[in-house]
């Protein structure tokens, strides 16, 4: 399930947000569910900044905003439960625009690089088999440019109209 819970002080307009779909964020989060080879439902929280920072100051120990957390439940549940995400809207919002593409790709983006973590990959700690997996899933699941490539690759040039 999908939960759009974004405080009235956020930064993103309330438009932005209900330009995405629910249904079709689900289809999607299922299908690269099922690609990674995730059993178990999961829940998803498109949320802000603050609360992304909140999140990752409790269970990571660091005092700031982030893309995605995920946040993966034990093994004994799993194939009934594979976990929760959590996404800043806000900073998904800033990412697509540097990054020349929509605020529901990036937000695609997010999902299945927060599913990866969950089926227990892990960037900082592999010797890029996160990377090579998230690629072969991108073009897979027809998205744009991974977390992990984007580190690799310069953001495009914003155009600048006159």
């Amino acid at each position: 399930m999908i939960n759009i819970d974004l405080p009235a002080t956020s930064s993103i307009h309330a438009e932005a947000a209900l330009s995405l779909s629910k249904s079709g964020l689900t289809r999607f989060l299922n299908r690269a569910r099922r690609a990674v080879g995730l059993e178990g439902d999961v829940e998803v929280l498109l949320t802000s900044d603050l609360e992304l920072k909140r999140l990752n100051r409790a269970f990571r120990g660091k005092n700031k905003a982030t893309d995605v957390l995920s946040f993966p439940t034990p093994a004994e549940i799993a194939h009934e439960h594979a976990g929760d995400l959590a996404i800043s809207l806000e900073t998904a919002a800033r990412q697509a625009a540097t990054y020349g593409h929509s605020l529901r790709d990036e937000v695609r983006i997010l999902l299945l690089h927060g599913l990866l973590h969950l089926s227990g990959e892990d960037h900082e700690t592999d010797s890029g088999e996160m990377a090579a997996r998230e690629a072969e899933l991108r073009r897979e699941l027809r998205l744009p440019n991974t977390l992990i490539e984007r580190v690799e690759q310069p953001a495009r040039p914003k155009r600048v109209r006159s």
